[in-house]
């Protein structure tokens, strides 16, 4: 029987023995990379210089201050290590104050140095809060602090760990975005406050036409409050909701509606009409008056997200209803005019002087928006992209409104038989200065203007101020109504008709939408409201009417021709006229020897630009001494008391008026004799007439022409040497 080995024979044990100490010496080989990696993790920490790191022991002296701390607070580790505390390193008031705070907090007294920093800490609550440092050198920045307790095994606090970041960046962050905040207040107030100041109806819709703000005026004007009109329809308030939708559509396709005009539906919607989808939402309810709501002008346009997202459409209206009923007014006042004869004269003038009424109340408010709107375009700082088109609203309504003030007391200029003075008028001169006035406005709508060659004399027999009126009225039509890129030609030629003279013939042709016939039949009739179906533009209006009636009242007549989709050409024809004779130069005086009198001459005007040209007017007479007053007292005096040979007087003053003032020197025996000439903007047949009968000796209107200015004055002087003569 062959020996068997024992399990627990030496030679086993030994080699278990060898393995228990080969898994020994492994074991004792990870510890040691254990503390290896550990001691490095602990390095790299206290080597951070991205945060603070300060150890402390028990009483707080500052045990460990690592690269951070030296490159935040300015100490080397030298300097702090079991010398200072971190108290030392902190704002003195801030530590007071926690000290305070966690005192009434926690129910305990507790000190204000190192001890209120490590409290919570030392009784094992998280602390983390901001405090300020101290640098070396004075210099201070906030921190961000975590304090932690550190223990031996025991459960002993052995010291404390303080760990911080600087919080200037976040700080700075912070305070930039309490100004952006509360920058976004602001502009949102400003924006509110804009919209509410303004007299005009405005209000936002969501991109499917849902209302989502509005204004007072617009309430007035749809009549319904704003609880009622925002969350609903656009459409449900109009009597042609199809008009409306085709409105907004035609602005979220990317086109600025303007003009379009709506009638408000005076009834207040049910909830079938607010929806979109209800069947007859387009037809008017059956218990609908007769009458039509208030009828607006709307103009409207898409706004947007910063991303370039649709948010809705911005819209504006100004109400029309006013002159609607006018309009209907007059025309049935035309109608009978037509049987009316004698008394179709004095209805005529009537409405003439009606209008002209109208038109003068409406320039006091009108300023009041023009002049806020601008104020709030200019400001600084200015106005957001938002605000800023809502403004540019403003301001083409307004502007708008102000051209239709002008063509009313133009057209009732007309229509009360004005005098109408025919003389041989340059009109090249007439096209080089509405070629100045016209020009910023086709740049501002990208439309070229082409005018003939200067320096080309042509005389036409007119009155001079019609004349400019009409192709002012020609050109801003040419413009208005063109396409972006278009153009506008002016040109001038000379026609020749069996049995009259030659006659010169003036047109302007544009590059916009052109005429249809039946539009085209109605041009000129009064009042025409053709053209703004869909929101296009009032091609008619008041403007070509009167223009046609001036270009009658000078022996012509005004003729258009269109074709849709191209374009459309106005032009009249007028007697050519030959070149007037230039009377010869008037030679300058020569210079007064010293001690010679003088001619003394006073101007009574109010505005600084006027007092300057006729300064610089009179400057070139050297036997004339200006004397001016600012108000019609003053000038008085003044005439009291300087007894000047000649009186200019402006007809509105502050205080008195220029009238009122003639009539006092009148009334005075030292001052009666004194030659008084009017200088006035008002230029009306009618005012000039007024002033004449109160006493003046000439009237001049403003703009005056230099020679006819100069020689007026002259004609004074005259008159003045001849009564002094006399005496």
């Amino acid at each position: 029987m062959s020996e068997q080995q024992d399990p627990a024979s030496p030679g086993q044990a030994g080699a278990t023995a060898i393995a228990a100490a080969d898994s020994s010496a492994a074991a004792s080989a990870a510890t040691d990379a254990a503390i290896l990696s550990t001691g490095a993790l602990q390095n790299a920490i206290i080597q951070s210089a991205n945060f603070s790191s300060i150890a402390t022991d028990s009483r707080g002296v500052i045990q460990v201050f690592n690269i951070g701390a030296q490159r935040m607070l300015g100490y080397s580790a030298a300097d702090v290590v079991n010398r200072m505390t971190p108290a030392d390193l902190s704002d003195p008031g801030e530590l007071l104050e926690r000290a305070e705070f966690l005192s009434a907090e926690l129910g305990i007294a507790i000190a204000a140095g190192f001890e209120a920093l490590v409290f919570k800490a030392s009784r094992g609550i998280e602390d983390i809060y901001e405090l300020t440092y101290v640098r070396k050198d004075g210099s201070r920045f906030p921190a961000l602090v975590s304090v932690t307790a550190l223990r031996d095994p025991s459960g002993s606090t052995i010291g404390y760990l303080l760990i911080g970041t600087d919080n200037t960046a976040r700080k700075h962050a912070e305070a930039d975005r309490v100004t952006l905040e509360r920058r976004l207040r602001d502009q949102q107030f400003h924006t509110r406050f804009l919209t509410e100041a303004s007299t005009e109806a405005l209000l936002t819709t969501d991109p499917l036409g849902t209302i989502s703000a509005t204004n007072v005026p617009m309430e007035n004007l749809l009549q319904f409050s704003r609880n009622e009109l925002v969350g609903t329809a656009f459409r449900s308030f109009f009597a042609d909701p199809g008009q409306a939708d085709a409105c907004l559509e035609m602005a979220i396709g990317g086109g600025k509606v303007s003009d379009w005009e709506l009638v408000a539906k005076p009834q207040a919607p049910n909830a079938d009409a607010c929806s979109t989808d209800a069947p007859n939402a387009d037809a008017p309810s059956a218990d609908a008056p007769s009458a039509a709501g208030s009828a607006a002008l709307w103009s409207a346009h898409p706004f947007y997200g910063a991303g370039g997202e649709l948010q809705g459409v911005f819209a504006a209206a100004h109400d029309v209803s006013e002159l609607r009923r006018l309009e209907r007014r007059l025309e049935e006042v035309e109608g009978e005019l037509v049987h009316a004869g004698e008394s179709a004269k004095a209805a005529t003038v009537a409405v003439s002087d009606f209008l002209s009424g109208v038109a003068n109340k409406l320039r006091s408010p009108l300023n009041t928006i023009l002049g806020f709107a601008q104020l709030i375009d200019t400001d600084i700082p200015p106005p957001t992209l938002a605000q800023a088109a809502s403004v540019e609203q403003i301001l083409r309504a307004g502007w708008h409104l102000l051209e239709l003030i002008n063509e009313i007391v133009a057209r009732a200029d007309l229509e009360s038989d004005a005098l109408v003075l025919l003389e041989p008028t340059s009109l090249t001169e007439i096209l080089r200065e509405c070629h100045a006035a016209i020009l910023p406005r086709a740049r501002t709508n990208g439309v070229g203007v082409a005018f003939p060659p200067a320096g080309l004399p042509c005389f036409v027999l007119a009155d001079r101020t019609r004349l400019k009126h009409v192709v002012m009225s020609l050109l801003s039509n040419a413009i208005a109504y063109n396409k972006v890129n278009g153009q506008v030609v002016v040109a001038i030629g000379l026609t020749s008709v069996a049995g009259k003279p030659d006659r010169v013939r003036l047109s302007v042709g544009d590059t916009g939408m052109g005429l249809a016939p039946a539009m085209l039949a109605r041009i000129f009739h009064p009042f025409n409201t053709e053209g703004r179906v869909g929101g296009a533009a009032n091609i008619g209006g008041i403007g070509l009417a009167a223009s046609h009636r001036m270009v009658e009242l000078m022996g012509g007549a005004l003729h258009a021709e269109s074709t849709l989709g191209a374009g459309s050409v106005f032009w009249f024809e007028l007697d050519a006229a030959a070149e007037p004779q230039t009377p010869p130069s008037i030679a300058p005086l020569p210079t007064v020897p010293q001690g010679a009198h003088r001619r003394k001459l006073l101007y009574v005007e109010d505005n600084s630009s006027n007092l300057e040209l006729v300064e610089q007017l009179l400057a070139r007479v050297p036997d004339i001494r200006l004397i001016t007053a600012r108000d019609g007292r003053h000038g008085v005096l003044l005439a009291r008391s300087e007894q000047p040979d000649v009186i200019l007087m402006d007809i509105h003053l502050p205080g008195i008026s220029g009238i009122e003032a003639l009539q006092l020197l009148r009334s005075d025996l030292a001052t009666a004799r004194i030659p008084v000439i009017a200088v006035s903007g008002d230029a009306m047949p009618r005012d000039i007439q007024k002033g004449m009968k109160a006493g003046f000796f000439r009237y001049l209107t403003k703009p005056f022409d230099v020679r006819q200015f100069m020689e007026t004055v002259e004609a004074g002087l005259e008159l003045a040497g001849q009564k002094a003569g006399l005496k």
